[in-house]
Formats: C-alpha cells, sequence, structure tokens
C-alpha cells in the first residue's frame, strides 16, 4: 500500500456517500432483508420495494409465518424469486434457534452463504469481518493490491489485505460501505480515474489514464445461463414470465396457455418439452404448484 486509503476513502463517504434506508438502521431483519434483495438487484430497483416489504413483513415473526404464496406475490418485481422463500425460510429458522452473534452462526443458517454472513456480521452485529463481493473484489484489490482486472481468484490475498484495512479503523463498517459505493460510481469495471478521491493512492490508477488495462474478454453471465434454441432470452427470463402469470390467476393457470404467453414464438413441437422442464424445475424450487395440468402459487 503506497500510503493510507481509510482517512481520504471515508472523507469522500461522508461527504458523497449514497443515503440509503438500510443504512439508517440497526434493525437485524431489515438489514438481512435489504442484502438478499441486492443480491443480483440494482439498488433503485430495491429502493423501490423494500419498504413495502417491510410494510407487508415487518418482523421475523411476521415473514416466518406468511405462506409461500403471500411471499411471492410481495417479491414480484425484484427477480430472482427463489430468494424470497430462502429469506421466510431463514426467518424460520432464527425464529426457531434465535439471532446469530457472529459470522460463524450465521453461516450455519440453510440459505446464508460466506458473503452475506459476513455483510451481516458488519453491518448488523457491528463485528469485524471481511464481506468481499464483486465490488469490494474490484475496488479493494485495485487499491491494495494493484490488480486492474481482479477476479475470485485473488480473494485469497484480497481477504488479509482487507483484514489489516478494517483492523486499523473503529469506522471499519463505513469503510466498506465506501468501497460499494466507490466501485459503484467511480471505480466501475471502465474506471472514471480522474474523479477518484483515491487516485494518488491507487496503485492502477496512472496505468488506466494511460490506457494500458485494455478491458480482458470474458464471457457474459447471459452466456453462461441456461438457454433454449435460439431464444432471445436466458432461461430465467421466461420463468419470470411463467411466474408473473400464474401470480395474476388466483384460479390458477393452465399449461397449455403458458407457451404464447411467454413467447409468441412458441412452438409446441419444438418449444413444448423446454416449457415442461422449467415447469418441472420451478416445481421442485417450490415456486409453483401442479395439479394436472394446472398452475398455482404454492400455499
Amino acid at each position: 500500500m503506497k500510503h493510507g486509503i481509510t482517512e481520504p476513502l471515508l472523507v469522500w463517504y461522508d461527504f458523497a456517500g449514497r443515503d440509503l434506508p438500510w443504512r439508517h438502521t440497526t434493525d437485524v431483519y431489515a438489514i438481512l432483508v435489504s442484502e438478499i434483495m441486492l443480491q443480483q438487484t440494482q439498488v433503485s430497483r430495491v429502493l423501490l420495494h423494500y419498504p413495502r416489504w417491510l410494510e407487508r413483513f415487518p418482523t421475523w415473526k411476521a415473514l416466518a409465518s406468511a405462506d409461500a404464496a403471500d411471499v411471492i406475490r410481495a417479491w414480484a418485481g425484484l427477480g430472482y424469486n427463489r430468494r424470497a422463500l430462502a429469506l421466510r425460510d431463514i426467518a424460520r429458522q432464527i425464529i426457531e434457534e434465535g439471532l446469530p452473534g457472529n459470522e460463524e452462526a450465521w453461516l450455519k443458517l440453510k440459505g446464508i452463504g460466506p458473503y452475506t454472513a459476513a455483510v451481516m456480521t458488519v453491518f448488523a452485529l457491528g463485528k469485524r469481518a471481511v464481506p468481499i463481493d464483486t465490488n469490494i473484489r474490484r475496488a479493494g484489490t485495485r487499491l491494495l493490491l494493484g490488480v486492474p482486472h481482479p477476479d475470485a481468484s485473488g480473494d485469497a490475498d484480497l481477504r488479509p489485505a482487507l483484514s489489516k484495512l478494517l483492523a486499523k479503523t473503529r469506522r471499519f463498517a463505513d469503510v466498506i460501505q465506501a468501497l460499494f459505493d466507490l466501485a459503484s460510481r467511480i471505480c466501475l469495471k471502465k474506471p472514471l480515474c480522474g474523479m477518484c478521491p483515491l487516485i494518488r493512492e491507487c496503485f492502477v490508477s496512472k496505468g488506466f489514464l494511460r490506457g494500458e488495462y485494455p478491458m480482458p474478454v470474458r464471457p457474459s453471465q447471459g452466456n453462461r445461463e441456461r438457454r433454449h434454441r435460439d431464444k432471445p432470452h436466458p432461461d430465467r427470463i421466461f420463468r419470470g414470465r411463467i411466474l408473473r402469470l400464474v401470480r395474476e390467476a388466483p384460479a390458477g393457470r393452465l399449461v397449455a396457455d403458458l407457451g404464447p404467453g411467454i413467447d409468441p414464438a412458441f412452438d409446441p413441437v419444438h418449444d413444448q418439452p423446454w416449457l415442461d422442464a422449467m415447469i418441472d424445475r420451478m416445481v421442485a424450487d417450490g415456486l409453483v404448484s401442479r395439479s394436472g395440468n394446472r398452475l398455482k402459487l404454492p400455499s
């Protein structure tokens, strides 16, 4: 590390950090809701749904006692709908077992992975931990290790560097939040180094400004997702459409009506097995229930 980054990072964060509602609460439940919603979802969309969810399910108990259909309806618009049921199941575990008191206890809950366990330890428990997601990886690795285009293979080196950084300040939670904001606004995949408050401290800023670090060619997320034939979208988009049609039909939806409803170019000969396979996966995930030729939200 060429110079300390904590002080200039926090000065910038105090002035320019995002004003987000989950940063103004100590309610462990509300913090977890925000973290689950923010997984693979833009902040702008979460800002719309977060207060509605907390109004509908204000406590662990309210969510734990909800049936799957109500939970899925309340999650509408956020995507990756399995997260809603996972959140409900986490609430049930906490009602039964109590709130986790440390990172290891969070990690023991089904549905909580290493990143969420660490971030809940920091923001909900006020204890030091090292959450690493795409944003923290990108900004942290550039600032601390000088790698212009990091990937998960470098986390073993990033983790101790971040741990050392966080150990030097009482405002360790704000440092994490500041790195989130820096990565989302300035330290992008193609960074805006000229706007960065840490341009002097960063190992790679000069190289980016001189054009020395071309963007690496990597397969996009869309290319790695399950996709049928020549469909214009991955399966998760069509699964979302299936769920929307079922959600909008209180009496259930006939399977025979789903194909054209999710895809105007639906071909019964080539696409029906694909549709059936998606439905089978959605039933297995607990997102819909099937009775004969009709789909409903699960009870």
